[in-house]
């Protein structure tokens, strides 16, 4: 019998460890292998063994298998790992799931009073202008 809890460790081992096969299969044709740890070289020494005995999809399910194993272990799972379900082998295709691409309309600006005619605004520019002149003014008229 399988606890829930060993289902969701096997889950997470799962995932990891067909993350981490993937990104060093890209650090091993990036040549990229001399920062890759001990225990991901010992793995692709492996694959690279499989790769000679089987086609390559078998080869890094093969791997993917391993390193699953052993980080289920790792995670504190208890027993044998379960089997978990892997992404199906053939893509689902939807092809009418495509929409044509349509530019939105335009929006007209709305105002505030849609009825009544709307009044021009003064820009910041000259509001700032007349508090400087103010100031000044005030500063000259009663500090001289």
């Amino acid at each position: 019998m399988i606890k829930a809890q060993d289902k969701m460790i096997a889950r997470r081992a799962d995932t990891k460890a067909r993350a981490d096969f993937a990104t060093w299969k890209m650090m091993t044709k990036l040549n990229g292998t001399s920062s890759l740890p001990a225990e991901a070289l010992a793995f692709l020494s492996s694959y690279g063994n499989l790769l000679e005995k089987m086609p390559e999809a078998e080869a890094s399910e093969a791997t993917i298998v391993l390193i699953y194993n052993d980080y289920y272990a790792e995670m504190g799972g208890t027993g044998t790992p379960p089997d978990i379900k892997s992404v199906p082998k053939d893509p689902i295709v939807e092809l009418d799931n495509v929409t044509a691409f349509r530019r939105p309309e335009a929006q007209q600006p709305q105002t505030r009073n849609s009825g009544a005619k709307a009044k021009p605004r003064l820009p910041v520019a000259l509001i700032f202008t007349l508090l400087i002149v103010i100031y000044v003014g005030i500063r000259y008229y009663f500090l001289r």
